[in-house]
């Protein structure tokens, strides 16, 4: 008789235990700081010109310039946008960084800018900007704290105590230059040429004009200058101008027919500037030539 064999019986298989991937905590990061509501951060900036790394430390601890263009989508018919391009060049000519934003009808005026600039526009718009820009607040404090404000035409009569409406109804202004715009029998409209009050040291103006206002200046203001060909302010003078804050009719634009107007500008910024070479000058220097001679005859 054969016995079969002990069958063979397989050792259990025995999990390995599982063990609990150890918690590890996550990294606190600090919150980031936001800046206030309105301001955007530019997007790319240029780099400054290659030589002006020599020219820093110049000015008066002031290294960055931060420029804002006030509602472009209203106060921008008259190409007045070439007064923001040239400001940002000739900062950057001078070795400053530059931030340079538009702030549109619909969002906040940001209020850590240096220098505000506003354009023309037709009447609606302007009426539109004015009751936006009242009801904001913005334009004004950044005014009384001593923010540099360049206004050109409707701007200009924006920023002052009251303006003509569309039917020539007066609108009430920002009340942040001490004069007044009412709607004039005569349209302004060509080549103008004027003379700079000796206060600021900019050379004579040259510019084109296309408006119908009147404006009067009241005593916490003065002119900009005196008109030697053209209307302006309708009373031989044009523009005004108190503090940092200051107004004209020119378009053309206005700061790239006229560098010295806006070197003034950055240099109630940042102090005294130093004189660009005259390669750089070059095409402006030209445009002023032609302009003034084409006037002169």
């Amino acid at each position: 008789m054969t016995l079969d064999p002990e069958p063979v019986r397989p050792e259990p298989v025995r999990p390995e235990p599982v063990r609990p991937e150890p918690v590890r905590p996550e990294p606190v990061r600090p919150e980031p700081v936001r800046p206030e509501p309105g301001w955007r951060e530019p997007v790319a900036p240029e780099p400054a010109a290659p030589d002006a790394a020599r020219r820093r430390g110049s000015h008066r601890g002031v290294s960055r310039i931060r420029l804002v263009w006030v509602y472009p989508d209203l106060l921008s018919t008259y190409g007045d946008r070439g007064n923001l391009l040239v400001l940002v060049r000739r900062a950057k000519l001078r070795g400053f960084a530059v931030d340079a934003v538009e702030v549109h009808a619909d969002e906040p005026v940001p209020r850590q800018g240096d220098i505000y600039l506003m354009g023309g526009g037709e009447d609606l718009p302007q009426v539109l900007a004015a009751r936006r820009l009242k009801a904001d607040g913005g334009l004004a404090a950044v005014a009384s704290a001593g923010a540099v404000v360049f206004a050109v035409c409707a701007g200009y009569q924006v920023i002052g105590e009251e303006f003509g409406g569309v039917d020539g109804e007066p609108v009430a202004g920002l009340s942040i230059l001490d004069m007044r715009s009412g709607r004039g029998e005569r349209r302004g409209v060509g080549e103008i040429i004027a003379d700079v009050d000796p206060e600021l040291g900019v050379p004579r103006l040259t510019g084109f004009e296309n408006h119908q206002g009147i404006t009067t200046i009241g005593p916490g203001a003065r002119p900009l200058a005196r008109v030697a060909v053209g209307v302006g302010n309708g009373d031989g003078t044009e523009g005004a101008y108190r503090g940092r804050v200051l107004g004209t009719y020119l378009h053309g634009p206005a700061l790239v027919r006229n560098p010295g107007l806006a070197d003034l500008l950055l240099g109630w910024v940042a102090g005294p500037l130093a004189p660009l070479s005259p390669a750089d000058e070059d095409w402006a220097s030209r445009l002023r030539q032609q302009r003034l001679a084409a006037v002169n005859g």
